[in-house]
């Protein structure tokens, strides 16, 4: 094997070892308290082996959060403004609930950030998120003015979809001490909750 490709494909091992290990860390922690020797051990990397590939601790946050925020916005970006208004929020509904299923580890990541002011990554919220939910609040008001759902504000329906959502990842450890030992149903639960809710709610009269 090329020397050089070998070196590279060991550079690639290590950065993915790095980010995963920076993401389990990070999401139980926060940004403040986790430390860089605590992501090196659990990467299985010593700190200085680390350093060479990141300078600091915020550039590994920062190269999480910036992944992150591509995930964040797919699924309103999904949403269709020539589809059935009704099923085009319960789907993305939906998405958003399979989202703090199967990243919740990444759900926390971004609930700590915004706690703390989301200072690393604020220009993402003010520039491509804000740009993202005015243009699909537009579309809901569209749908609401042609009487196709219920007179409802569509900015607080998009926080409520958030809201109702990640909650079943950020408040994990909340959900699971209340409910019953009955399995992983709680989100197969959780989704008809939400859609029986949501459908009773932008049905219009």
């Amino acid at each position: 094997m090329n020397q050089v490709n070998k070196r590279t494909r060991i550079q690639e091992r290590n950065r993915a070892a790095i980010l995963e290990a920076a993401l389990e860390v990070f999401s139980q922690a926060g940004f403040r308290g986790a430390t860089l020797d605590q992501i090196a051990k659990t990467a299985g990397l010593s700190k200085p082996n680390l350093l060479y590939y990141y300078a600091s601790k915020e550039a590994i946050h920062t190269e999480l959060l910036s992944g992150l925020m591509d995930n964040w916005l797919e699924p309103l970006e999904a949403l269709k403004a020539d589809g059935d208004p009704i099923e085009e929020i319960i789907a993305y509904v939906l998405r958003k609930l399979d989202m703090a299923r199967s990243l919740p580890r990444e759900s926390r990541l971004f609930a700590n950030e915004i706690v703390q002011g989301a200072p690393r990554i604020i220009g993402e919220i003010t520039g491509p998120l804000k740009t993202l939910v005015d243009e699909k609040a537009s579309v809901i008001n569209g749908w609401i003015e042609e009487g196709k759902i219920a007179q409802i504000n569509p900015y607080h329906l998009i926080f409520s979809i958030w809201a109702t959502t990640q909650h079943y990842a950020d408040f994990d450890v909340q959900i699971r001490a209340i409910l019953p030992t009955n399995g992983n149903t709680r989100f197969a639960e959780a989704a008809n909750f939400l859609e029986h809710m949501y459908c009773a709610a932008l049905k219009p009269s």
